[in-house]
């Protein structure tokens, strides 16, 4: 514990019994002190018994109650007695031991209201997945507030609940994590907490594993999700300013990372990052679109409701 905070890490679950496995052993091997708690969405597959076998608390909810900011939202109003949660997701797991410790100890300053970790990429992560984690998730930890809006843009309420760590009174002062957007909810949270005057850390310190391997349809699914949400959200843009030629810097970083004696690979990589600007693009007109196709578009496609 950090000046006596009370923490909780929280993963939601849904039939990943083995990756559950790996993220509980890494648990056990934390040197902080804290609760695990599983909200299962009435998994399948043994990861509901293994949950109750390892974890502190176990929370069961039906498969079409899960929602990415209502589920996180759920537990902390219904767990007051946590000061600080840390949420992970299944598929994530820590390899040093001093993680949860690290990305907890920023909170010893009163003015920090969210974490977000650093993550490597599995070890069995391709090329450009372990490119996309290198890219954006330096080894640098960052200290931001609203102030650094002009030059970080959009990065600087950048969060990932693969594993973040949030101040529960600054969550709760600024009304928590949505449960009305298709992804992000991560971003949004943060976001209102800069607006609200809390400073926000990425710890370049504190690190876990999570990649994917996505093929180049998954690429657009994803970035025309974020497209629907900054479009559903133009007040993030409007407050912190878009990316500022990001895209065109790690399309450049990726072809270095690939590197001349893989050029075979160049082609795919332009392919693939124009697929993700499409994607975006249309999302952000997703509107215009009818719910049918849009269903077929996204990668959430639960959100849709015709």
């Amino acid at each position: 514990m950090v000046s006596g905070l009370k923490v909780a890490c929280v993963i939601p679950v849904y039939n990943g019994k083995s990756d559950l496995l790996r993220l509980l052993d890494s648990l056990d091997q934390q040197t902080a002190a804290f609760d695990i708690v599983v909200v299962d969405s009435s998994s399948k597959d043994g990861s509901q018994q293994l949950a109750f076998e390892r974890a502190d608390k176990v929370i069961v909810i039906d498969t079409k109650d899960f929602n990415h900011g209502g589920t996180r939202q759920k537990i902390v109003n219904e767990h007051s007695e946590y000061e600080i949660f840390v949420f992970l997701t299944q598929d994530a797991y820590l390899d040093d031991v001093l993680a949860v410790e690290k990305i907890i100890s920023y909170f010893e300053s009163s003015a920090v209201g969210a974490v977000c970790g650093r993550q490597l990429p599995h070890h069995d992560a391709n090329l450009l997945a372990a490119h996309a984690r290198l890219f954006n998730y330096p080894d640098k930890t960052i200290h931001k507030s609203l102030k650094d809006a002009p030059v970080l843009g959009i990065k600087t309420p950048f969060m990932s609940n693969s594993f973040a760590a949030y101040r529960r009174e600054a969550l709760v002062e600024v009304g928590g994590f949505p449960n009305d957007v298709i992804l992000s909810e991560d971003m949004y949270a943060t976001a209102k907490m800069l607006m609200a005057g809390y400073n926000v850390v990425y710890a370049g310190n504190a690190c876990c594993r999570h990649s994917h391997n996505y093929t180049m349809l998954e690429e657009f699914r994803r970035y025309f999700d974020v497209g629907v949400f900054h479009a559903e959200q133009p007040w993030i843009r409007e407050t912190f300013g878009g990316a500022g030629g990001e895209g065109f810097r790690y399309v450049k970083s990726e072809l270095r990372y690939i590197g001349l004696e893989r050029f075979y690979l160049w082609p795919s990589c332009f392919i693939r990052n124009a697929l993700k600007l499409i994607g975006y693009k249309l999302g952000q007109h997703s509107h215009k679109i009818p719910v049918s196709i849009n269903k077929k578009l996204s990668m959430h496609s639960r959100y849709w409701v015709e």
